[in-house]
């Protein structure tokens, strides 16, 4: 049964006043009368025509003060809203300045540039390593004057908890569900690329970031003969072997596809860049265990975590989410933990962080389903102390537009928020400043999850119903942060 709004406002003003820690910012716990912003907010919601739950809190970021709510207390999927707190829990653990470390060890002794040993490749966790940096590291490796390696070529990825992938109810091909280790290369993605010709097609699989596409052999695939499903995945045990549907393919095209075995899939791009400095290697193969007693060669540091979480906000890559909360626990704790156990000690976290929210994170990107989140506890979340300062200056800038998709000047650089999306779902949840120059923190969550597990059930990247949904989200997304931003009240 639905709450009426004068119901929930008392509800929330409530659970706001019996959670609050002396820690809260809030100098003022009573809802405020605002029938403008009531009257937005109602109407945004008639006018989206949405199924399912929508939960909507609006609150002044700098005294707490209520201003509006809509089914506030009502548990919804998060999707990539949550890496607004793994932000969050990763800087504060961690330090805006920490860098994650891709190195290369020598397992053996160097005389007039010739190894007597193995060459270790070693993954520090970067979620953002790509080709290029592989290049930079090979180059490196030369300039030590190292010419020939006698022994063999290792990769180790076990600095973090193996992950297969993110989520196991994801479809076996979305590159946004990758296996996550502690050597990850351009987010554990491979690019396929088809071209026709003739009756037939010509494919390529590489490792391509922004000056370099290597051509892998870890990853390959064939054109299969058949009308569904469109991609296949087999492990081969060293190689991820895939097929795709002819009748899937066009002209031409691309798209990326997941890496399973992402330590061989550096290793054997770091070798093709050695190669070319001279330096030639064996097949990578991998070991558990780091040797002691190595000695450091050259290494790869990857940008500060500041840097990587702003990135995160602005492009949700789900593997720098689930790095850095698993890196966080991993430091936090002295051991390393599972996805789900390392979700867990977040989710405790952030109780501790804000007396009083209840916020259940099964990872630490929003992919998974399980996760649950109240638009009241986002918003006490984010106007708890000092986390504005730093969340904010991340956040993605929000552009609000008009009713023709203009950007209105007067509302310029007024919305930096984090977005969270999935098939049925739409998130976004962030500060706003307001027409009359007051700072706002709000959560918008939309879900309709029976719609979204009948869309599991259809097996496809978008189900039926799915794009249509989602883009009456966003409207009403807007609708709201129109009359949020550039009303007076």
């Amino acid at each position: 049964m639905k709450l009426t709004r004068r119901t929930m406002l008392s509800g929330l003003a409530s659970s706001y006043a019996t959670g609050v820690s002396a820690e809260a910012p809030m100098s003022s716990l009573r809802p405020v009368a605002r029938p403008s912003y009531q009257t937005i907010t109602e109407r945004a919601i008639a006018q989206s025509g949405l199924s399912g739950e929508i939960a909507i809190v609006l609150s002044n970021a700098d005294t707490g003060e209520l201003i509006e709510a809509h089914s506030p207390d009502v548990p919804q999927p998060p999707a990539s809203v949550t890496k607004a707190v793994t932000a969050l829990y990763a800087l504060e653990h961690l330090g805006p300045m920490h860098q994650f470390e891709t190195t290369i060890y020598a397992d053996g002794t160097v005389t007039d540039g010739v190894l007597d040993g193995n060459l270790i490749l070693a993954g520090g966790g970067d979620p953002n390593l790509v080709t290029d940096d592989l290049a930079q590291l090979a180059q490196r490796l030369k300039d030590t004057g190292l010419t020939e390696v006698k022994g063999d070529f290792f990769v180790w990825d076990d600095a973090l908890v193996n992950l297969d992938e993110i989520d196991r109810t994801q479809l076996d091909h979305l590159g946004y569900n990758p296996t996550v280790t502690g050597l990850n290369l351009n987010f554990n993605r491979v690019h396929f690329e088809w071209k026709r010709d003739g009756a037939n097609y010509t494919t390529a699989m590489d490792a391509r970031s922004a000056n370099y596409r290597p051509v892998v052999t870890t990853s390959r695939i064939r054109i299969a003969d058949r009308a569904t499903p469109v991609f296949t995945y087999r492990d081969l045990g060293d190689v991820d072997q895939w097929s795709v549907a002819r009748s899937a393919l066009n002209n031409g095209g691309s798209r990326w596809l997941p890496v399973r075995h992402p330590a061989l899939y550096a290793g054997e791009v770091f070798a093709t860049f050695a190669r070319s400095q001279g330096i030639v290697l064996k097949a990578p193969a991998e070991i558990a265990v780091l040797p002691s007693g190595v000695a450091t060669m050259v290494s790869f540091q990857g940008a500060p975590l500041t840097d990587l979480m702003r990135a995160m906000m602005r492009y949700s890559t789900n593997i720098t989410a689930e790095v850095a909360g698993l890196a966080t626990t991993t430091k936090d704790t002295g051991q390393k933990w599972g996805l789900q156990a390392s979700a867990a000690r977040m989710s405790r976290w952030a109780r501790r962080r804000v007396v009083g929210i209840s916020p259940y994170f099964a990872d630490h990107s929003g992919l998974g389903d399980a996760s649950r989140l109240k638009a009241s506890d986002m918003v006490r979340f984010l106007t708890a102390p000092d986390v504005a300062r730093t969340l904010r200056p991340i956040m993605k800038d929000i552009p609000v537009v008009n009713t023709g998709g203009d950007v209105i000047p007067t509302a310029q650089g007024a919305v930096q928020a984090k977005t969270g999306t999935l098939n049925f779902v739409s998130n976004l949840a962030g500060y706003l400043r307001a027409a009359d120059g007051r700072n706002l923190a709000f959560a918008i969550l939309a879900a309709d999850v029976p719609a979204r597990e009948r869309g599991k059930i259809d097996g496809s990247e978008s189900p039926p119903g799915a794009r249509q949904w989602n883009r009456a989200a966003k409207a009403l997304q807007q609708e709201l942060l129109r009359g949020w931003a550039t009303r007076l009240s």
